[in-house]
């Protein structure tokens, strides 16, 4: 009897664990549930919908036109510009050292002053120079003398051989004193001169106009003819050049402007490459490539009237190497790139788009120019071609900003930069023929 009264309970929690489960079960498919998530997802949409019900202009729509933004394409004139590293170089640098030996006794130029040839910079003591220049110019006078004396001796042996008086032995002998006495004569004047040239040695003057770089030795040092220790640094700033390379091949543009004779300009502009610091021109290439870069060097000269360049300072040049006249520009950011190669999504009307497949040439990351599939005044699609397809609806949500900028314009802010290569923007790359 106990056992059968202890099943009882169990039996009746069973079955209203049964109950429950099959209530839930009920609740949450019955259709009037469903009429009321209908309803919220109802209210969740027009939650983002304006006053007139339709959808709001944006990129996450779900369903009907797409939200685009476009820019016209233009004709104008397309700066070719090349970009490229560069170090600044002076014209000449000399290190200044003594030619001769001795102590420093005086110092006349000023750390990071400005002088000219010929200027005096330093002075060794003259004193030892000065003894040996007039001990060579005193055995000159001696041996002048003899020589003199000699030359004495000639003519009268001379009269005294016509009238027979003497041999003919003592004659030569008497003339080759002479030549003797004039070697020796010459020999004494080179010494003198060479005496002479070491005293002027002492002052130590500026070989070329430049800038003077820190002092090197101070007064009292003792200096060595030739020493491997500067006296100063001189570099030629005014004018000065600035040393690039440029890849073969970029070559052939710049090759033959280069060739024909014309002026290429190029601009320097600093580390950060938002400051023009000087404009100058191609001045002169090297004679080969460089095997283990593929890069051909270049010179370019800066008058550099205002100091603004500095020996050894890293630039970047811009070489204008061509401009391009009246060209079809399309803005970079509409170019697309896919498995058909280069297109855009060109409006059709004013509400569908069309793939136009197309053939570029040189871009500065604003522009690009186009040879062949896009004609002037044809509009294309910026943004929003993420979610676009030949034929697809659109509508278009330019704003006041979308006023196409010409390369000319875009130069007056900031010069264009690498031209050699077409722009490849992330916006352009999320797009797929």
């Amino acid at each position: 009897m106990q056992s059968s009264a202890s099943r009882s309970p169990r039996r009746w929690l069973f079955g209203l664990l049964v109950l429950l489960v099959i209530a839930a079960l009920c609740w949450k498919f019955w259709p009037g549930s469903a009429a009321s998530k209908e309803a919220a997802g109802q209210k969740a949409v027009a939650g983002h919908t304006g006053r007139s019900g339709g959808m709001r202009p944006g990129f996450g729509a779900a369903s009907g036109p797409v939200p685009v933004r476009v820019a016209p394409a233009v004709k104008g004139d397309f700066p070719l510009y090349f970009k490229a590293l560069g170090t600044v170089t002076a014209l000449n640098t000399i290190n200044v050292r003594s030619r001769v030996g001795g102590e420093l006794v005086k110092i006349y130029f000023e750390e990071g002053q400005m002088v000219k040839a010929g200027d005096l910079l330093a002075e060794i003591d003259p004193r030892p120079y000065q003894n040996a220049l007039l001990q060579a110019e005193g055995t000159l006078l001696q041996n002048q003398a003899q020589l003199k004396n000699a030359q004495v001796d000639v003519e009268r042996y001379r009269g005294l051989y016509k009238e027979d008086s003497i041999a003919k032995q003592t004659l030569d002998t008497a003339e080759a004193l002479v030549g003797q006495f004039q070697g020796t004569v010459k020999t004494n004047q080179a010494a003198v001169n060479d005496a002479r040239l070491n005293l002027e040695f002492t002052r130590i003057r500026a070989p070329i106009t430049g800038r003077v770089g820190l002092r090197q030795l101070d007064v009292g040092n003792l200096v060595a003819a030739n020493d491997t220790t500067a006296l100063a640094i001189i570099t030629q700033t005014q004018p000065i050049s600035v040393a690039f390379t440029l890849p073969e091949n970029s070559l052939d543009t710049v090759l033959a402007r280069y060739r024909s004779g014309a002026r290429l300009p190029a601009e320097a502009w600093d580390r950060g490459d938002t400051k023009l610091q000087a404009t100058g021109v191609l001045q002169s290439l090297d004679n080969q490539i460089d095997v283990t870069t593929g890069t051909l060097k270049f010179k370019a000269r800066y008058e550099n009237s205002d100091q603004s360049l500095f020996p050894n300072q890293f630039v970047n040049v811009r070489l204008l190497a061509d401009t391009l006249k009246d060209v079809v520009l399309a803005p970079s950011a509409a170019i697309q790139f896919g498995t058909n190669g280069t297109f855009v999504y060109a409006l059709d009307g004013d509400k569908k788009v069309k793939i136009r497949q197309l053939k570029v040439g040189a871009s500065d990351g604003l522009n690009t120019v186009v040879t062949e599939g896009l004609a002037v005044g044809e509009r294309v699609v910026l943004e929003g071609t993420d979610r676009l397809k030949d034929g697809s609806d659109v509508e278009v949500v330019n704003d006041s900003q979308d006023v196409p900028v010409t390369p000319t314009e875009h130069l007056q802010g900031k010069s264009a930069t690498n031209a050699a290569e077409p722009a490849t923007t992330d916006k352009a790359k999320k797009g797929g023929a």
